[in-house]
């Protein structure tokens, strides 16, 4: 099975975006949820993920209000699949009018 973890930075700031809810569904079902540490991270979500399509929610407008910046994004919806055992890292570059990822390692 394989396993998940996420990091998300705040690109405004140039620091790692603490507090920063997180979902994981896997097709309609909520799989698990966290919160970034003071470092941006969530070490693992989901247990043990088998073959398939994922979502992770990130809510950043709640992140954003908490600094009294407006954003365009209230959430950050980004997909992915599974298609190996392996290892999946998935950060997030983080700003009130922009965002990207990749899979990172």
């Amino acid at each position: 099975m394989s396993t998940l973890s996420t990091h998300v930075l705040d690109a405004v700031r140039g620091v790692p975006a603490q507090g920063v809810a997180v979902k994981l569904y896997h097709e309609a079902s909520l799989l698990d949820s966290g919160t970034t540490d003071a470092d941006g991270r969530i070490g693992a979500l989901g247990d043990a993920l088998s073959p398939g399509v994922y979502r992770l929610v990130f809510v950043t407008g709640a992140y954003f209000a908490g600094q009294r910046i407006d954003t365009f994004y209230p959430e950050v919806c980004v997909a992915f699949v599974v298609t190996e055992e392996r290892h999946y890292h998935v950060p997030l570059l983080l700003s009130p009018f922009a965002f990207s990822t990749y899979r990172g390692s």
